[in-house]
């Protein structure tokens, strides 16, 4: 099917913005305008931007996510931690994340499929209305190598070595197809980005759109990396 054309008319077609989740996300300034101006370029090609709500607590999504996440590295890097010379050449946040796995009962990895098969349900209800989902690719603008990870954002303290990007784990929860496309830079030349979140298996429809975008936009191909615009 990748073969057809991306060409398609958007006239009508219904998106979600799912921002901060409802202010839910501590998100860095600069980042909501970049993407509420992408929302004006989809508007100009014809479709229906509305701000939703997700229909589903966000904390019980990062609850279930966090607790299959220890779930399967501790199944991954049990065995490297079991041996303690191993384990004292491991990362302390691959430690923490074994730690928190080997406190796991049975009753919490079941729990937290539940909590997913319930996130699962409430997004396909959202589909019924909406044909794709948009939220911020990351919370916070690149920073610098140097930086372990943040530890705050926009004031908030981060609690884990992951919570700064907890904007797409509804992405990384569902498996729906999903599409990074850019939307601009902040004052200080540090690019940003927005996931495009289409229904079950439309990778296609989501390619459609991407494309669309693009062309309206013109990112990718008048805003090259230095090392592409010197070679």
């Amino acid at each position: 099917m990748f073969t057809r054309s991306l060409e398609r008319d958007f006239c009508g077609v219904r998106i979600a913005w799912l921002g901060d989740l409802g202010g839910y996300l501590p998100i860095e300034p600069g980042i909501p305008e970049l993407c509420h101006a992408a929302l004006r370029v989809l508007e100009g090609i014809g479709c229906v931007v509305e701000e939703s709500g997700l229909g589903f607590p966000p904390e019980r999504m990062w609850d279930s996510w966090i607790t299959l996440r220890h779930w399967l590295v501790v199944g991954n890097l049990g065995a490297l931690y079991a041996d303690p010379a191993k384990r004292a050449q491991m990362k302390p946040e691959a430690v923490w994340e074994v730690e928190g796995g080997l406190k796991l009962t049975p009753q919490d990895v079941y729990q937290a499929s539940v909590s997913r098969s319930d996130l699962y349900r409430a997004v396909l209800k959202l589909f019924g209305t909406y044909e794709y989902l948009v939220l911020p690719s990351a919370q916070v603008f690149p920073f610098d190598a140097g930086t372990h990870w943040p530890k705050t954002v926009n004031g908030v303290a981060m609690d884990t070595y992951h919570r700064w990007m907890e904007v797409v784990v509804l992405s990384s929860m569902l498996g729906f197809p999903v599409a990074n496309v850019p939307v601009g830079f902040s004052r200080n030349g540090l690019p940003m980005g927005m996931q495009i979140i289409g229904r079950r298996n439309a990778d296609f429809a989501v390619l459609q759109l991407a494309h669309v975008y693009d062309q309206a936009t013109h990112w990718v191909r008048d805003y090259l990396p230095p090392l592409l615009t010197s070679a």
